[in-house]
């Protein structure tokens, strides 16, 4: 089912603007729902409101209603700190604002977003009302920036945005790329290797696994999935052996053991290093690692918030292989969901998850951030896989990142 789809492969579209010009409205006729409040009292809107919903022909979307950036106030600064972390995972923006009303606030959102890169529609709402200015919209238009006229609380102008939205929307969201589909080509076999441990959910798979999966059916591929004591019987019961094994990054030592050298093996993490940030920024982040020092300070960062168990990925697997690797001590500090610490300098690495549950914005933000503060950054599975010493064999299938990382260690 359509809205069923992770918030992960939607498309972010942030909704800003200064309180009570009537984005909270615009939601709602967007979606033809009352998703968010909507009152003549300014600043009704008080934290971040979603809104799944299925916009043809991109797709599925996630609409982020957002605080009014003008608030004021301790409170008003806090609500405006929640709205600035929408920049993060917006993949398109809307700059909502009525006539007579722009200024400052609006000039400073649409330069946040072309600083971003990040596409923006303008919409002046309450046309019924006023018109906007004539130089503004001359001035706009010549600047190639999209202009609609609304009147929300009416429904006028929708249709019109909806088609500026998929005028707007970045390429990669309207020709999506597949995961799998350049390293597998149709009517070949992958096998999957999936560990049922603690952390999958009870029925189900997670979600990395479960794309994977669909990616191979899109691209007239298939599979097989094992448990990894089932992985060599399974490759000895093959008449001829797969183009590809895909391991959970906690069983790379068994899984590679198991594998024949001659068929390439990574993991579903590294899949999505790939699919939802910057392969070769992670080879440079994994390669640091070479340099951490005993008392080094390093970042673990998760973008899903969930329940640790006992021998967690995060808090538990890899610092140990980290401090084995290292041989000794490091300080770990562990962050959770869309926190971020402002100070990154003072860590000598960030490992972050995969970002299964994020669109690729998010992480592509995240990567400048570390990169701008001239902190190494790598995910779980190239992290692991540099830790275990199976880090050419865990690139086997991206030739360029292994010629990256051929090069750095030259």
């Amino acid at each position: 089912m359509m809205m069923g789809t992770p918030k992960s492969f939607r498309l972010h579209i942030g909704i800003f603007g200064r309180r009570n010009v009537g984005k909270s409205s615009l939601l709602n006729a967007m979606t033809r729902q009352n998703v968010s409040i909507v009152s003549e009292i300014a600043g009704t809107t008080t934290d971040p409101v979603e809104k799944p919903m299925e916009l043809l022909p991109i797709g599925p979307v996630l609409f982020i209603d957002t605080a009014g950036i003008d608030d004021v106030g301790a409170l008003g600064e806090l609500r405006v700190q929640r709205t600035r972390k929408i920049f993060d995972r917006t993949d398109l923006g809307l700059v909502v604002t009525e006539a007579g009303a722009w200024g400052e606030f609006e000039e400073g959102i649409l330069q946040e977003l072309r600083s971003r890169k990040i596409p923006a529609v303008v919409i002046f709402n309450k046309t019924d009302l006023a018109e906007p200015a004539k130089e503004l919209s001359d001035r706009l238009k010549a600047e190639k920036v999209p202009t609609v006229r609304t009147v929300a609380s009416k429904g006028g102008g929708i249709l019109e945005l909806r088609e500026a939205l998929v005028r707007a929307a970045p390429e990669e969201f309207i020709n999506a790329p597949t995961i799998l589909g350049d390293l597998v080509p149709a009517g070949e076999l992958v096998v999957l290797v999936v560990p049922i441990d603690l952390e999958a959910p009870k029925g189900r798979l997670i979600l990395p696994q479960v794309s994977a999966i669909r990616d191979l059916l899109d691209i007239d591929s298939y599979c097989i999935v094992v448990k990894e004591r089932e992985l060599r019987d399974a490759l000895d019961r093959l008449k001829r052996p797969p183009v590809l094994v895909v391991t959970d990054s906690q069983g790379f030592l068994k899984v590679a053991g198991d594998t024949p050298r001659e068929i390439p093996l990574t993991s579903f993490s590294i899949l999505f290093a790939r699919h939802k940030g910057d392969l070769d920024e992670f080879v440079r982040g994994a390669m640091a690692i070479e340099k951490l020092q005993p008392g080094d300070r390093i970042l673990i960062a998760e973008a899903c918030a969930h329940h640790p168990i006992g021998d967690d990925i995060g808090r538990v697997k890899i610092p140990r292989w980290l401090m084995q690797y290292v041989g000794g001590k490091l300080e770990v500090e562990t962050t959770q969901g869309h926190d971020f610490p402002d100070d990154l300098g003072r860590f000598k690495l960030v490992v972050h998850c995969g970002g299964c549950m994020w669109n690729r914005r998010e992480m592509l933000t995240r990567i400048l951030r570390c990169r701008e503060a001239g902190v190494p950054i790598a995910n779980y599975g190239m992290t692991i896989a540099y830790s275990l010493g199976i880090f050419e064999r865990a690139l086997s299938p991206f030739p360029g990142a292994l010629e990256t990382y051929r090069r750095l260690r030259a």
